[in-house]
């Protein structure tokens, strides 16, 4: 955690209202709370958001939600009553921003959509996420990230040919969703002041539209060849090379030399330069008819040697590879931590490290200021001082049962 001096942070003074459960919704939130906006995250108080107990727990609480969680001001209100959505109204007023990844349609159920809240708030940017998006045929659809990766084509490139498809173990769906929407929300945010004279907008983000931003040239090759591209495994289809290969102790590498000059260096280290000459070499579009021949002559060398010492002769040599890494290689590697890539916080008088977000900002910075906080840990904070709440009102509140 940042001590001393703090520096100012480029979202500072923005008010983020953050009604989303799970990963899309409050990933995005995160990022914006890392680099300076106030965060007050809506819980249900019976039980709050699900992850805090995803994942790997530890006294009760999942190690993730102090991540995710990060810089979050933590209130619990019950939307399902009347009451409640009455008080996130009164939240959403004092807002520049509002997040929400809940069916479309919900909130405006609840009173609270877009057209509902633009009379008192008309600079309000509201950004939603779903898996389909607000409008369309499956609009109505719920969407995890486990389908949205299969319906925005992800799944079906990922994998071996001729094999299912493979899915990483992580819900790259809703994270990218997230991604895209903080995206959203900062053009939003910028063109509110330059061209829309104050006037926010709604941001709507699916969570397969965020997957199918990443599908390349997938469209331009099927409409102009009709080519589908097909899972190929641990290569990239019409790049080579770009593989795993084997080294002698049982280890893999991965070299990504498809550029002529990087071949050139490659083949010069493998004590065959005139392979880059080849005919069946020469360029990209040679390699690739060739690939499977290729590719066994670069692993018969890799595996002649052990990881570290082909990986020193290849960084030498200014050829492009690496290794695989595990997250205990990630916490041990030099380069991870001179990026400051790690963070800690502390957690019942025990330090714990959390991952930094990104991109790196050289004059406003973000951090983290204090982990993910217990259900309902700024309630008082945020309805007495924000709000105006009295005692007796929030003592009814939660009487009631609303917080």
């Amino acid at each position: 955690m940042t001590t001393g001096a703090q520096t100012r942070r480029p979202l500072d003074g923005v008010r983020v209202i953050e009604v989303g459960q799970l990963l899309a919704g409050p990933f995005a939130a995160t990022i914006l709370g890392y680099y300076g906006a106030e965060v007050i995250k809506v819980e249900p108080p019976d039980g709050g958001d699900p992850i805090r107990r995803w994942r790997i727990v530890k006294n009760d609480t999942a190690l993730w939600w102090y991540s995710l969680a990060r810089n979050k001001k933590c209130v619990t209100l019950d939307l399902r009553v009347d009451e409640g959505r009455k008080v996130l109204r009164q939240l959403v007023d004092k807002a520049d921003v509002l997040i929400e990844n809940f069916r479309p349609g919900t909130m405006e159920k609840w009173g609270i959509g877009p057209a509902d809240v633009k009379p008192t708030n008309p600079g309000l940017i509201y950004a939603r996420i779903s898996g389909y998006g607000q409008t369309g045929p499956y609009a109505p659809r719920p969407g995890f990230a486990s389908v949205c990766e299969g319906f925005g084509g992800f799944r079906y490139v990922n994998g071996f040919p001729g094999q299912p498809s493979v899915r990483p173990n992580l819900s790259i769906g809703d994270t990218l969703a997230g991604l895209h929407a903080a995206l959203g929300i900062l053009l939003a945010y910028i063109g509110r002041d330059k061209s829309r004279h104050g006037e926010g907008q709604v941001v709507d983000v699916a969570i397969f539209e965020a997957i199918y931003n990443l599908m390349e040239s997938m469209v331009p090759e099927y409409d102009g060849m009709g080519i589908v591209r097909e899972p190929s495994g641990s290569t990239l289809t019409g790049i080579v090379p770009s593989n795993i290969y084997p080294t002698a102790d049982g280890k893999t590498i991965i070299i990504g030399a498809n550029t002529n000059p990087m071949f050139q260096r490659l083949c010069e280290l493998m004590g065959n330069a005139g392979m880059a000459q080849d005919p069946r070499y020469r360029e990209n579009m040679n390699r690739v008819e060739h690939q499977a021949e290729l590719d066994g002559l670069i692993g018969a060398w890799t595996g002649s040697m052990t990881q570290a010492d082909v990986l020193e002769r290849l960084e030498r040599a200014g050829v492009a590879a690496g290794p695989i890494y595990s997250v205990a290689d990630m916490l041990a590697d030099p380069q991870y931590q001179a990026r400051g890539l790690f963070e800690t916080v502390t957690i019942d008088g025990e330090p714990l490290k959390i991952p930094a977000i990104i991109p790196q900002l050289g004059s406003t910075p973000g951090r983290t200021d204090w982990p993910g906080a217990a259900l309902g840990a700024h309630n008082d904070e945020v309805y007495r001082q924000l709000l105006g709440m009295t005692d007796e009102m929030l003592a009814k509140l939660k009487q009631d049962g609303v917080v």
